[in-house]
This record gives structure tokens, C-alpha cells and sequence, in this order.
């Protein structure tokens, strides 16, 4: 493999020292082995040429984002003997974004700091606050995350919290759903920034009663279409993942998880190597809501896939969660790399559903066991809920199934 690397052509491949074309065949071998094909890889073969030469490396250093893009500029504008097309608007992203990730894997990508906020000091108690209450950690950092937006809104207006008013947060709201947000994005932002305000109130930092004012909008409790894809669609997406590579062989176990057995985002990234016992043939999943260990036996066609996985897929590393990223540093899969995982090949192949991602195969599970004859109580058990509350939402979608479970009394649910 490193043979047919090296041998690729490209027109000043001799600037590249020693430890520079070894460092370079790695990551192309690396690309190879996550499932790129060969002429892309080549590609990025090229360009890791240019970016050694427009950057003046020879070695391998610390570098960071600022004097990539400032290399990508002069790239732009290069006009020698290895410019082959002339693209001054795409020439630059290419440019930084193959830099990136190759120093990235390499360990020599110098991430700047997050400058600091006006109202930091108070974003950090906040999250302390709501840590001590025991709440989620998905839950903490989606509060966070919205309350953040808000507060760096306000930092352009108010030097002091003790100025923000009710009609501050009015036209907050107001602004981003002219500028296009949805009621539903709009809704948590107010259920967060509800919580922030009643934190605020309570150690003096705003003046008091302004949580009570926020309202959120209201919003369409039911509609015809349900929230995730149909269990034929679930099959079918299942299905398209039958390749061999690392990337697909994470993917198609994810996928598993997160449909037989309705597993949250967070709870399949929290996956541990100790939380299978293959001996028992059972598996422990860590409730991300309320907390709580749950034990599920393991159905064939998941121990298979997670098996297939570990054993020609994992990277050997010393980390112990299952689910790992595919490039150096290795460590836990993030939400957001979960959703495309989901989300994109979903979309990929054209499957129609309100919502996409890991969610969305959970209500898929839901509304799956429904119709095969579960009760609500059986479902929320098996979803790790505490009150059949929370899953009639799915019952709503589909109200043949539950002509099936008619004996089960919906007063108060419903």
C-alpha cells in the first residue's frame, strides 16, 4: 500500500523530505483504509504537495488555522508550473480544509482558544447550577448552548445583566424567528432561557419576574405525519450499509442500536467495552434521562454487528467506549457526528420523515412496537421512561395500532 502511495506522481514531490513523505503516506493510507476511493485520494495526494510547499514545512510542526488560511491565500493567487486551474473562490476552502485535517491527524493543529464573553462568568455558575440539580449532561449543554446565543446577543447591547428586560428577550426571540427560526427552536430557547432567568433571579444578577413573562408559542400538538421513517424505511436503511470498511462497520452497529432497541444518541456514545457481558449474551445502557442503568439482552443480528466491528473496525487504542472517531486523536463519537451518520444517509436515500437523525429511529422503534401489540407501559419501560407520558405522542401516529391495545386505559394520557 505505502509502495503505490509513494510512487504517485506529482510534479515537486522531491521538496518533500524524508519524515514529510512518510508522514504524507501515512494519512493517505489512512484515507484509503476509511473508505475513499482511489482517485480522490490521489487527489489529496497532490495537495498535500502545494500545502508543504506554500507553507514552507520540513517537518512537521505546530501550526495554526490563521497561518493555513493565509497559505490557502497564497495558493490563490500562485500562477507557477504546478497550477494546473485557476479557482480563487473554491482554491483557499480546498486548500485549508485538506491542510486541516492532515495536521489534524498528525497531532500538529493548533486550536485557538474561545475568546471570552461579557457574561461568561455567569454562563459557568449557571451550568454548576444546573449540574448540582442532577440534570442530563445532553440536557446541561443544550441549555447552555441556547443560553449562550442569547447572552452574546445581549453582551452587544448591556455591559450588566441587571439591564436586560423582559423586552430585551422579546426582541431576541423576535428577531430570530423574522431571521427564520422555527416555533419548536424558538420554544426551547425559551424553556432555556426560562431556567437561566429563575437562576438569575434567585443570586441577584437581573431584576426579578422576567422568567415569568416568557412564554412559549404554541404549538400544533398533533399531526398526520409521524416523527420518524417507517420500519420498512428502517430495514431499508439498515440494508444500504453492507460495506467493509471501518466507517461502515460502525455505522451499520450504531444503526442497530439506535433502531431495535430505541437507544438515545448520548446513551450509544456512553457505550462501554465492560457494558457487554457476551458471556450472559446482555448488554448495560446508561439512561441519559434521570439516570439509572438499564440491561437489554443482545439480539443476534446487534452482537453480530458490534462483534464485526470491534474486531475489524475499532482502532486499537486504550480508550474503552465502543464508538470511537476514525481519525487520531481517538475519542468518543459527538452528537453532531452521530446525526450524520444518521441524518445524511437517510437523506441520501431519499427517506421521508419529520425528523431526522438518532431520534428519529427511536420513534421509529416506539411506533414499531406499537403496532406489533405493545402496551404504553411496555414501551416506556423499554425506552427507559418513567411514565407512560412521555411515549403517548406516539400512539398518536398511528390509531389503528391502537385499537389493539384498547384494553389499555388512556384516561389522562390522552
Amino acid at each position: 500500500m505505502i509502495e503505490s502511495l509513494s510512487s504517485w506522481p506529482s510534479v515537486h514531490q522531491r521538496h518533500l523530505t524524508a519524515p514529510l513523505l512518510k508522514e504524507r503516506e501515512q494519512y493517505l493510507a489512512h484515507l484509503l483504509q476509511i473508505g475513499w476511493d482511489a482517485d480522490r485520494v490521489q487527489a489529496v495526494a497532490g495537495y498535500l504537495v502545494r500545502i508543504v510547499r506554500m507553507m514552507g514545512l520540513t517537518t512537521l510542526r505546530s501550526v495554526e488555522l490563521t497561518e493555513i488560511e493565509e497559505a490557502g491565500l497564497r495558493w490563490a493567487n500562485y500562477n507557477g508550473p504546478d497550477r494546473i486551474c485557476k479557482r480563487p473562490h473554491t482554491s483557499p476552502r480546498v486548500f485549508v480544509k485538506i491542510a486541516r485535517l492532515w495536521l489534524r491527524f498528525h497531532g500538529s493543529l493548533v486550536l485557538s482558544a474561545t475568546p471570552s464573553g461579557r457574561f461568561d462568568t455567569q454562563l459557568a455558575e449557571f451550568r454548576s447550577a444546573l449540574v448540582s440539580r442532577g440534570l442530563a449532561s445532553t440536557t446541561v449543554r443544550s441549555y447552555i448552548d441556547r443560553t449562550r446565543i442569547f447572552l452574546r446577543w445581549a453582551s452587544d447591547r448591556y455591559h450588566d445583566l441587571s439591564l436586560v428586560s423582559l423586552k430585551d428577550v422579546d426582541n431576541f426571540l423576535g428577531d430570530n424567528r423574522e431571521a427564520g427560526w422555527h416555533l419548536s427552536t424558538i420554544t426551547t430557547h425559551c424553556i432555556s432561557l426560562r431556567a437561566f432567568f429563575i437562576f438569575a433571579e434567585e443570586i441577584g444578577l437581573c431584576p426579578p419576574g422576567i422568567w415569568r413573562g416568557i412564554e412559549s408559542p404554541r404549538l400544533p400538538q398533533y399531526t398526520e405525519l409521524p416523527k420518524g421513517p417507517s420500519w420498512a424505511d428502517i430495514r431499508r436503511l439498515i440494508r444500504s450499509v453492507n460495506g467493509r470498511t471501518p466507517l461502515e462497520l460502525r455505522s451499520r452497529a450504531m444503526l442497530l442500536l439506535y433502531s431495535i432497541y430505541g437507544l438515545r444518541a448520548s446513551e450509544v456514545a456512553r457505550l462501554r467495552l465492560d457494558d457487554f457481558d457476551w458471556r450472559s449474551e446482555t448488554f448495560c445502557v446508561h439512561r441519559a434521562k434521570h439516570g439509572g442503568i438499564q440491561q437489554f439482552p443482545v439480539q443476534y443480528e446487534v452482537g453480530e454487528a458490534i462483534l464485526d466491528y470491534l474486531q475489524h473496525g475499532r482502532p486499537r487504542c486504550a480508550s474503552r467506549f465502543i464508538f470511537l472517531t476514525l481519525q487520531v486523536p481517538y475519542r468518543p463519537l459527538t452528537s453532531g457526528a452521530m446525526w450524520g451518520i444518521v441524518g445524511k444517509r437517510m437523506k441520501k436515500l431519499g427517506i421521508q420523515s419529520v425528523h431526522h437523525g438518532p431520534h428519529s429511529l427511536r420513534h421509529a422503534c416506539a411506533t414499531h412496537l406499537l403496532k406489533k401489540g405493545s402496551s404504553l407501559k411496555e414501551i416506556a419501560d423499554f425506552l427507559g421512561h418513567r411514565t407512560t407520558q412521555c411515549v403517548a405522542i406516539y400512539a398518536k401516529y398511528d390509531q389503528r395500532s391502537l385499537r389493539k391495545v384498547a384494553a389499555f386505559s388512556l384516561a389522562g394520557i390522552m
